[in-house]
C-alpha cells in the first residue's frame, strides 16, 4: 500500500475524522461509515469510468472464494463456462469452479510452462458458454494480457486481482471484474467487484442469500457486517490514486518501472534472465533467475540487507520475483536495478 495511505491510517487509528474512535469501532450502519462507503464507490466509478449499468460490490473472502461463487451466480447447474488458463491462478479458478459448472478449458499455455499467451487462433470458445473467465495478470509466472480478449457476445469475467487500477480499461467490455484487494487496493480479505447489473439476475440454483451477488447489491454490500477496515483503506487508496493523476498517470508510471527492470535484466549479458515471451511480460510481476542458481541465497541475503524485501521467487519456479504494484515508487526500482548491477560486478 502507498506510504501516504499507511501514514494516514496510522494517524486515524484511534480517532477517525474526529469521532474519538477507530473506523473499526464505527457502526457500518451509521452516518459516518455510510458516507465513507458512498465516497469510496464514487471514487472507484470515477477512476475506472464505470457505466451506470454496472453494480459495484465490496465483498469479502479474497478472490479464491469467488472462484467458486462466480459460477454459482452466473451459470445454471447444468451449464458450462470457458476458461483461458495462463498460469497458476487461472488453473485454480477453473479447479474451484468445476463443482458448480462444466469447465471447458478453451485455451491454455501450460504446455509452454506458462511463458507465453495461447495464440488466439487456438482458442476453442463455446458460443453457448455462460461466461469466459481469464486471469489478466499471473503473479507467479509473470505473464499479463496487454489487451482485452475478444470473446464475442459471451460475458467476459476477469480476475484482475494483481493489475486492477494499474491502467485505464474499458469496463463496458466485461460482464464482471473482480479483484482481491491485497495487490493494488488495500488489505487482504477485501474484494472489489464490478458487475453488469443484468447478470445479477442469473443465479437460479438454490443457495444461501449470503452467496448471491444480487442480494449483496440490493443491500449496498452490507448484507452482513462488512470488512470496515478494508473498505476504509480502499477509500484512502482510491483518493491517493486520484491525487497521482488517475489511472492514465499510473499506467505511465508502471510502464517506466517495468521497462527499467526488464532493461536491467536484458542488458546484463545473461547474468540475469527472464524467460517470459516479451509480448506477454507482466508490468506487475517480474520473475528472473541468476546465471548461477547457487548464488540465489546470497542474492536474497544481500538484497534484504540492502533494504530490498520479498524478492524470493515462488516455490514452484524458484529464482527471484520483483512485484511492481502501484504503491511501489520508481525509486525502489532504481534501487533494485542498482543493486543487481553491483551484485553482478561483485559475484561475476
Amino acid at each position: 500500500m502507498p506510504l501516504a495511505v499507511l501514514e494516514r491510517a496510522q494517524r486515524d487509528m484511534l480517532d477517525w475524522n474526529g469521532s474519538g474512535a477507530s473506523v473499526m469501532e464505527q457502526s457500518h450502519r451509521g452516518k459516518r461509515f455510510g458516507e465513507l462507503a458512498a465516497q469510496t464507490e464514487a471514487d472507484l466509478r470515477q477512476l475506472m469510468a464505470i457505466p451506470d449499468d454496472y453494480a459495484v460490490l465490496f465483498l469479502q473472502g479474497g478472490a479464491t472464494q469467488h472462484f467458486a461463487q462466480i459460477p454459482m451466480n452466473l451459470a445454471a447447474a447444468d451449464g458450462s463456462a470457458d476458461y483461458l488458463i495462463t498460469g497458476h491462478w487461472g488453473e485454480k479458478a477453473a479447479s474451484e469452479a468445476a463443482p458448480y459448472v462444466r469447465v471447458n478449458v478453451a485455451a491454455s499455455s501450460k504446455a509452454q510452462n506458462y511463458l507465453r499467451m495461447p495464440p488466439r487462433e487456438e482458442w476453442q470458445l463455446d458460443p453457448n458458454a455462460a461466461y469466459v473467465h481469464y486471469t489478466s495478470n499471473e503473479t507467479i509466472h509473470g505473464v499479463e494480457y496487454h489487451d482485452i480478449p475478444d470473446v464475442g457476445d459471451v460475458p467476459l469475467v476477469a480476475d484482475m486481482s494483481s493489475n486492477i487500477l494499474s491502467e485505464p480499461i474499458d469496463v463496458s467490455r466485461f460482464g464482471l471484474i473482480y479483484a482481491g484487494a491485497q495487490k493494488n487496493i488495500g488489505p487482504a480479505g477485501f474484494v472489489v467487484m464490478v458487475m453488469r447489473r443484468d447478470l445479477l439476475q442469473r443465479a437460479t440454483r438454490p443457495m444461501a442469500r449470503i452467496l448471491r451477488y444480487a442480494e449483496h447489491a440490493a443491500a449496498g454490500s452490507m448484507l452482513n457486517t462488512p470488512n470496515t477496515w478494508g473498505w476504509y483503506i480502499t477509500g484512502l487508496t482510491l483518493q491517493w490514486l486520484k491525487e497521482q493523476g488517475g489511472l492514465a498517470a499510473m499506467a505511465e508510471r508502471n510502464r517506466v518501472k517495468a521497462e527499467t527492470l526488464y532493461r536491467a535484466i536484458d542488458g546484463s549479458g545473461g547474468y540475469y534472465r527472464n524467460p517470459v515471451d516479451v509480448a506477454a511480460r507482466s508490468r506487475m510481476n517480474v520473475p528472473f533467475t541468476l546465471h548461477d542458481s547457487t548464488l540465489d541465497a546470497v542474492f536474497l541475503q544481500e538484497s534484504e540487507a540492502a533494504g530490498l524485501m520479498a524478492l524470493k521467487g515462488h516455490k514452484a519456479l524458484g529464482g527471484m520475483r520483483a512485484s511492481l504494484y502501484n504503491a511501489v515508487p520508481p525509486e525502489a526500482v532504481e534501487a533494485l536495478t542498482g543493486f543487481m548491477q553491483d551484485f553482478a560486478k561483485r559475484h561475476g
